[in-house]
């Protein structure tokens, strides 16, 4: 474009809107002084900001956790803080002494290998997120280079002062100062959905000043400069100046785009770049990428401070008792040789003790496995390898499956308690559809929301007992089931309950599908609305659709159809509606409108076009909107639509006469989670307008500070004494599956927390979508409703907040039907205070006594903020899941964050632990994947903890037995090759294979997961049942061996057994009884656990058979061992059979005991599996299966379980009520 551009037809500022509208610039510049509005910015000379003193942060981003200089410092910091790492650290720079009883490279190798290890798995995650980073960063951008020439640069190359092109549907690469579109008045649309979560288009607009910046050319002498707020995180608000032809202009939010909003319905933009990299909006909603540790971890730590404790006090005792050996029966030990080191001098018994101490702290260091870090690596990444390759959790639309971006947190899977979401994008996928209306009374559309559908399921499943699990791919035809439920009462009770099964049918797979337009009723469709009742009525409802809107159609030149870009989707889908009813809007220009209305006898179409006088834009005050046009008649009409309270207070007298009806009919799409908006309209005379419209203009043209307010109090005026034409019913369409996966997870005892950028009236839609509000909850919601301009208006609204609180705790204390729900509700002001320090328990108390919670319009800021505030508060896992770059904030602040690899770019997959294509997958997930590995992860460090206590001690049994000498009853290849191969194996396969139930049954069985909240398996109890075990397994080894072989020949010659036999039978015993545990210990056999358990004990025999076949110099004692000293001996099988069975009797017995009298969920329900009661008694069945349902009052359980209770109710009412007529009734 070298010499002009291509001007878009529709010139949008001409429409008078709140938000679009030209006002005289009498308003001077900003007062830009004092700290925090120090930015100074040369337009289109980025060479200054590449120095000092202007010299600004690049535009480069990154979520990782490291970078090439801090990840050595960094990643070895997060190795050493793990305590046992620590100890083993300070044991390897011990072994470099004379005191060690280890060579110091058996110390020094296991540590390098464990630490290196993990090492490099944190750099290979921390890897991918480079790449995604990189993937960004090198996104390209169109600046101007010079002499107008624009060329391409990567976004991460783009400074402050660059002057930089957007085409349309791109990125804004920085925070930008808008200074020209492709419209003439500088307007373009934006859409912020990775910002708050919104999909309706804002607009933005130039200054016009800035308007002649046409084309490329235009900016080769191009300069200006800007002063305004330093770098924050508030994305609704910008204060600056733009210096520009030595004049001052004053710039507003208005004026600015947002790194990461999209360019929507505008060809293309021009404008400066402001704030790049982090110092943009966005970058500064971020919080840095934390190092997060597992609750299990943490807790690991302090089992081992305990060890850590235990092996001092022992190491204490042996010092202490070789101090008085040393002092008083070593001189009359003739036979050693002098000391000269002082290592066991009598004459310095002190220092030799002290010395000892050292040794006997290296030699117990068993005690605290080195090996358990390196284990739960390896289980966490084979267990992340099974979550990536789950085929249940696979999305075929998009080929994206579930992906651990970081296996530190599998077991935290297992352990939820709060899930804080974002709606748009992850519960919904950006879609409205038209499903029914209301008109002059009448209700049509037959089709079903999909929570209408998964209730009907239920419903069916609780009366007749129906065991299908609900489907996550629900579809809709006509057919209905009806069932009857039949109760004799005094001979005659009946109460019929009626639910909508919409099941699978060909016909529906053959039907095309229009986007936005799932209506069914004939009796609307191909121009039967022409002999409805009340025709006239149906014909404006269908005009006001097609003329009450701000959208700009576009034609699609392939298909000969009209698309709409709206600013809210509801509109969209109103328009698509229309279009399919035969009213199709096809053209706007500044003052028409012009609708192809479809006669409905002829077929003919004929054009009509409404001349547009005013539009009385939407806002979250008003909650409506309203067109003033004149109609090919010349009358006046004023069309309106917004929500029933606001709508209805509006009423004339004779507009009210379908109230009744409608009012029946918008509680009934509620209750079925649809989003409703009211019709009216209102003839108006000439006369009427003429004055209203003067009054208006002032209003509009006015510039003071309170202008808005002036332009609502005028709108106020003229709709008022409407008339009641119907309501729409639009369902904004879940993810596939949202219903059941809220459900089940309810079911199991998560709660569920919505954080949203949207507004409340949306929120709460959607809420009744998604099951967390039903009609019949009582909803608490907290605005704030003073103005916060000054100081003491803040104080009011703090102390206005604090009352709301106040009031709504107590209304919930004093509640007295269990049943009853409450949903609170908050919008982002309120939020604001209600986060405070003085304010943030209270508000945290309120919400965690509720049912739900929704957060409406809320910063990505205030996400982070509310989830640090429930995973703090609460002290219980959090987790957040969202698809945008707004969540990413609160993912990175919750315990576990999950991204949702939406359409809108990776932001937050690339700050997630975990990333899923769909919301419902959340629900495998977490109640099959994180109930397996919290299970296995506890069991496996339990058991670890058991055999290394159980081996550990057994040495310091020994050294006690030889004068407390150091001496080790075990060869050093016997010690490494415990935990390394012959002990090691068996537990990775039970953290990786073990499983209580099946992933069916933890499907069907939800409360099983609150096992892990609860924390069953890793609680003290557990933990130290498991330690006391591993003690009584070491003295059963120790003492049963010593008594076997303690001066007892064992061999044919008459032999005693010397300390190495005593060794390798005790050593074999080890193996034995640690390796018999674990399979004990398993619920769930594959062949490669028998493999591994028992080919570990194999493994023991063999090497001791090839370890004697080496030569003496190398294998010492061990020389032949197996096959001349201990195989042939009778009493060396004897021993390892009686001292296996006496280390695991007792917990055979105990388990035996407690499914017999004290039996856990999974018990009962791998017996009644064992049984095949699943198959053979499906009563038992589907009774255990309701029993293990968390008592929940979200999801559409919860909305049947009060519809049952409701038509119970009435019931009882109707049997008391025939009883007392049959009493009172003469004999």
């Amino acid at each position: 474009m070298a010499h002009g551009r291509i001007r878009a037809k529709i010139r949008r500022s001409s429409l008078y809107t709140f938000g679009c509208v030209h006002t005289p610039p009498t308003k001077g510049p900003h007062q830009l002084q004092g700290p925090g509005y120090s930015r100074m910015v040369y337009c289109n000379q980025p060479d200054i900001h590449t120095k000092k003193p202007l010299k600004y942060c690049s535009n480069y981003t990154s979520t990782t956790k490291y970078n090439i200089i801090t990840f050595l410092p960094k990643s070895i910091f997060e190795q050493f803080r793990r305590v046992a790492n620590l100890y083993f650290l300070l044991a390897a720079i011990l072994s470099l002494t004379p005191i060690s009883p280890f060579s110091a490279v058996s110390m020094i190798a296991p540590l390098a290998f464990v630490v290196g290890l993990s090492m490099a798995k944190e750099a290979l995650e921390d890897w991918r997120r480079f790449i995604q980073d990189m993937k960004v960063n090198l996104r390209k951008a169109s600046f101007h280079k010079k002499n107008g020439v624009f060329a391409y640069k990567p976004w991460m190359k783009i400074h402050v002062g660059d002057v930089v092109k957007v085409a349309k549907d791109e990125f804004f690469p920085a925070d930008l100062l808008l200074l020209s579109s492709s419209y003439e008045d500088g307007i373009c649309y934006v859409e912020t959905m990775n910002l708050d979560g919104e999909t309706n288009l804002k607009a933005k607009r130039a200054l016009e000043v800035t308007l002649p910046l046409a084309d490329d050319e235009t900016f080769k002498d191009f300069t200006g400069t800007i002063r305004s707020e330093d770098p924050n995180p508030n994305l609704y608000t910008f204060v600056g100046n733009l210096e520009y032809d030595h004049h001052v202009y004053p710039l507003e939010p208005n004026q600015i785009l947002l790194r990461d909003s999209k360019l929507r319905n505008t060809a293309y933009v021009y404008g400066v770049v402001v704030f790049t990299g982090k110092d943009s909006k966005v970058m500064q909603n971020s919080t840095k990428s934390p190092s997060k540790r597992s609750r299990i971890e943490k807790q690991m730590d302090k089992i081992i401070y305990i060890l850590f404790t235990i092996l001092v006090l022992i190491s204490l005792i042996s010092s202490l008792g070789f101090g008085v050996k040393t002092k008083l029966q070593m001189p009359e030990w003739w036979y050693l040789p002098p000391d000269t080191e002082g290592l066991y001098d009598p004459s310095r018994a002190t220092v030799s003790g002290f010395y000892h101490l050292v040794t006997a702290l290296i030699l117990y260091g068993y005690l605290i496995p080195i090996s358990l870090y390196v284990s739960i690596e390896v289980v966490k990444v084979l267990q992340a390898l099974f979550i990536n390759q789950d085929i249940h959790m696979y999305d075929e639309e998009t080929g994206t499956p579930a992906q651990a971006r970081t296996s530190n947190l599998n077991e935290e899977l297992g352990q939820v308690d709060t899930i804080l979401s974002d709606k748009t994008g992850t519960l919904t996928c950006n879609q409205m559809d038209f499903l029914k209306c209301s008109i002059a009374g009448t209700a049509y559309g037959k089709s079903c929301s999909e929570v209408e559908v998964a209730a009907a399921k239920k419903m069916a499943m609780v009366l007749d007992g129906h065991d299908s699990e609900i489907s996550n791919n629900p579809m809709r035809n006509d057919s209905e089931i009806s069932w009857n439920r039949r109760r004799d009462s005094c001979g005659s009770s009946e109460i019929e309950l009626e639910a909508v099964i919409i099941s699978k049918d060909d016909k529906y797979h053959q039907k095309s599908t229009i986007k936005g337009f799932s209506f069914e009723d004939n009796r609307l469709m191909h121009g039967n609305w022409s002999k409805e009742p009340n025709a006239d009525m149906v014909l404006l409802f269908f005009r006001i659709l097609a003329v009450c809107h701000t959208a700009i159609p576009e034609l699609n030149e392939e298909t000969g159809s009209y698309s709409y870009e709206a600013e809210s989707p509801d509109e969209g889908s109103f328009l698509v509606a229309a279009r399919e009813f035969g009213f199709e809007y096809y053209k706007r220009t500044q003052t028409s409108i012009f609708i192809r209305e479809r006669d409905p006898s002829s077929e003919v179409l004929i054009e009509r076009e409404f001349k547009l006088l005013n539009l009385l834009d939407f806002t979250s005050k008003r909650k409506r909107m309203s067109v003033i046009v004149r109609d090919e008649d010349g009358q006046i009409l004023l069309m309106c639509k917004g929500a029933d309270s606001i709508i209805f207070d509006r009423l004339s007298q004779n507009g009210r006469m379908f109230q009744e009806a409608s009012t029946k009919h918008l509680n009934d799409y509620g209750e079925a989670g649809l989003r409703t908006l009211v019709l009216a309209y209102r003839k108006l005379d000439e006369a009427e307008y003429s004055a209203w419209n003067d009054e208006f203009l002032k209003a509009k043209t006015y510039s003071g500070s309170d202008r808005e307010e002036m332009l609502e109090q005028v709108s106020d005026m003229m709709e008022r004494d409407l008339i009641l034409v119907g309501a729409t019913a639009v369902e904004d369409k879940l993810q596939k599956g949202v219903p059941q996966c809220i459900d089940k997870l309810a079911q199991a005892g998560l709660k569920l927390w919505v954080l949203t950028g949207d507004k409340m009236e949306t929120a709460i839609n959607i809420g009744f979508a998604c099951s967390l509000l039903r009609q019949g909850m009582k909803q608490i919601c907290i605005t704030a409703n003073i103005d916060n301009s000054g100081e003491n208006s803040k104080e009011e609204t703090k102390r206005d907040t604090l009352a709301q609180i106040t009031i709504a705790s107590e209304m919930i204390k004093v509640e007295k039907d269990p049943h009853e729900a409450f949903a609170l509700i908050i919008d982002g002001k309120t939020l604001t205070y209600a986060l405070e320090d003085d304010l943030k328990h209270q508000f945290l108390n309120l919400a965690v006594n509720c049912a739900s919670v929704i957060c409406c319009r809320v910063s990505p800021k205030q996400k982070a903020l509310v989830t640090r505030l429930v995973r703090e508060g609460t002290g219980k896992t959090t987790l957040g899941i969202g698809d945008g770059a707004n969540d990413v904030g609160m993912i990175q602040e919750a315990d576990i964050g999950v991204g949702i690899s939406g359409v809108e770019g990776m932001q937050a997959v690339m700050a997630s632990d975990f990333s899923i294509a769909q919301f419902r997958f959340l629900e495998r997930l977490l109640i099959v994947h994180g109930h397996w590995c919290y299970k296995r992860i506890a069991q496996m460090i339990c058991y670890f903890f058991y055999k290394n206590i159980a081996f550990g001690l057994t040495l310091f049994y020994f050294e006690a037995f030889t004068g407390f000498s150091g001496q080790s009853v075990y060869d050093d290849w016997y010690m490494l090759l415990f935990n390394v191969v012959l002990t090691s194996l068996p537990v990775i396969s039970l953290g990786v294979f073990n499983q209580d139930v099946s992933s069916e049954v933890c499907l069907q069985f939800p409360a099983l997961y609150q096992q892990g909240p609860r924390n069953l398996f890793f609680d003290w109890y557990r933990i130290i049942g498991w330690m006391g075990n591993g003690l009584y397994c070491s003295l059963m080894v120790f003492f049963l061996t010593i008594i076997i072989f303690y001066e007892q020949a064992f061999r044919v010659g008459g032999q005693t057994g010397d300390m190495a036999v005593v060794g390798t039978a005790m050593f074999t015993s080890v193996i034995w009884a640690v390796n018999g545990q674990i399979a004990l210990t398993m619920s769930h056999f594959t062949w490669i656990q028998h493999f591994l358990v028992w080919g570990s004990i194999g493994a023991w025999y063999v090497f001791l058979l090839l370890y004697g076949e080496i030569s003496p110099t190398i294998s010492g004692s061990a020389f032949q061992i197996l096959v001349e000293a201990l195989a042939p001996a009778p009493m060396y099988w004897f021993s390892t059979l009686l001292v296996t069975v006496a280390c695991n009797l007792p917990y055979l017995v105990h388990i035996s005991f407690h499914r017999s009298f004290n039996p856990m969920d999974h018990h009962i329900i791998q017996e009644m599996k064992y049984y095949k009661k699943d198959k053979e008694d499906r009563h038992m069945w589907r009774r255990e299966r309701s029993k293990a349902t968390q008592e929940t009052k979200i999801g559409f359980s919860a909305r049947v379980d009060a519809k049952i209770r409701h038509l119970k109710g009435k019931l009882n009412k109707k049997h008391s009520l025939v009883t007392l007529h049959a009493s009172g009734s003469p004999r």
